[in-house]
Order: structure tokens, then C-alpha cells, then sequence
């Protein structure tokens, strides 16, 4: 590589690195340590039930199917279909919104996204941290803001368990006007304590980060033995070549 070459690679990974750094800081800074264990099912269970209850009216998981959910959870058919199957779907079916295009256009504007894999796209923490920042802000056409998403057209789903928060601004830009976000405070209590919602949060969370890739849960099992396997095939591999091979030295 010559060093023209060279110059213009740094370059090039210099401006990527500050177009990264940009978008993060326009999205809130520091994020929220989520804090998830994909090893606890009772977190899955419970994220599996908030998410059905709370989001998945708007927002489907076109990429998980009911019938995956028991498998993967150690729920039966008949608990997925009477406490997670809200869309009155078949239990091979995939996890699809009862939010109809006409519906979404009017209320949001355009049909909310599919979270399959919001996940590996933003990773837990910024999920965590998302659904932790929403505050009332009369501007913004269905009375919700968010620190870490600016402008969301989304409306905080779980405020009735948080409670209203409200924000605390800085002092006014002065080429803009605009007031900084500097911080979150609950005014009005919700139905859960903040420890309480922080688990429920975190309980969403990890069932968002399972259902980005499902396979996980036995993949890391199966790991475990696909290890051990490969550490005694190499034993034996070594044994044979040193039987065949100990004549020659």
C-alpha cells in the first residue's frame, strides 16, 4: 500500500468514526446499561407477556413464530395461546400487529416498524435506555418526546407503570433557540416503583434481544459440547499421529 493509499484508508476510517460519534451524540449520549441475561427465563417469560400486552398492537415479529415462543420459553401451547397470542393468529403463526395500514397512516402517520431485530441493530442498551426516555412534551403532535430518539413519533406505552415524566432542560441554544434536554424527572407517579419498572423494562429487553436471534438459547448449549467434542477429537487426532508417527522418529 503506498502511503498516498494509507492516508486516504485513515482518512476515510477517521470520517466514519466521527460520522459514529455524531449520530450517537444526536441520539442522547451515554446509554443505560440494560443489564439483560438471556439465561434467565423468567425475565423472557415476563418481557414475552409485557411485549404482547404493551407493544406488539403496533409493532409485529414477523421473524418468531408462537409455536417458537413455547419451545424456546418452556411454555405450553395453551399458555401461548391464551396469554401471548393477543392478534388471534394460529399458533404457527408469525407474531403480527391487529394494526391495520389505513389506522397507522391516520394515527402515526405511517405503519409503526417491525422489531424482529431492532436488537442487533441497536443493541439492548439503546433499547433499554429508549424505552426508559420518553416525557411529556405538549410540542410534538401526540404529546410525547424522547431524549435518546428526538422527535419519535411514538407515544410512551409504558407510562401508565413509569408514571408522567417530565423533562429538565438546559439553557437555550443561542444560534437555534432550542433548549438542550439535560435530564428526566418522574412528576407523577406510576403504578410501579422505579426498581419495579426498571426490571419490566429490562424484562422487554431481553426478550427483544432473544427474539433478534432465537437460535441463541440452544446454540449456546450446544456450544458447550461442540467444545468439548473438538477438545477430545484433538486429543485423539494428537494420539493417532504420534502412533503413526513414532517409528519414523
Amino acid at each position: 500500500m503506498t502511503k498516498m493509499n494509507l492516508v486516504r484508508t485513515l482518512a476515510g476510517l477517521a470520517a466514519g468514526l466521527l460520522v459514529s460519534v455524531s449520530a450517537f451524540a444526536s441520539e442522547g449520549g451515554n446509554l443505560l446499561h440494560s443489564g439483560t441475561d438471556l439465561g434467565d427465563r423468567a425475565s423472557l417469560q415476563r418481557g414475552a407477556q409485557l411485549y404482547m400486552n404493551y407493544c406488539s398492537g403496533c409493532h409485529s415479529l414477523k421473524y418468531l413464530r408462537y409455536s417458537r415462543l413455547g419451545e424456546d420459553l418452556g411454555l405450553s401451547e395453551e399458555q401461548v395461546m391464551q396469554n401471548l397470542n393477543l392478534s388471534g393468529g394460529k399458533i404457527g403463526d408469525q407474531v403480527q400487529v391487529t394494526l391495520t395500514e389505513a389506522d397507522a397512516q391516520q394515527w402515526f402517520g405511517k405503519m409503526p416498524p417491525d422489531l424482529s431485530l431492532i436488537a442487533r441493530v441497536r443493541g439492548s442498551d439503546w433499547i433499554y435506555t429508549y424505552l426508559k426516555s420518553f416525557y411529556l412534551d405538549e410540542t410534538r403532535p401526540l404529546g410525547w418526546n424522547n431524549k435518546l430518539f428526538p422527535n419519535a413519533s411514538m407515544p410512551n406505552p409504558l407510562w401508565q407503570m413509569q408514571g408522567l415524566q417530565h423533562a429538565e432542560y438546559g439553557e437555550p441554544d443561542k444560534a437555534t433557540g432550542e433548549r438542550p434536554v439535560h435530564g428526566l424527572k418522574v412528576a407523577t407517579a406510576g403504578t410501579q416503583t422505579p426498581e419495579q419498572f426498571d426490571q419490566s423494562v429490562r424484562d422487554i429487553t431481553t426478550f427483544l434481544e432473544y427474539a433478534g436471534e432465537p437460535a441463541v438459547l440452544k446454540r449456546e448449549k450446544l456450544g458447550v459440547w461442540v467444545v468439548l467434542f473438538l477438545a477430545a477429537f484433538t486429543l485423539l487426532a494428537y494420539l493417532l499421529k504420534h502412533e503413526y508417527w513414532k517409528d519414523v522418529h
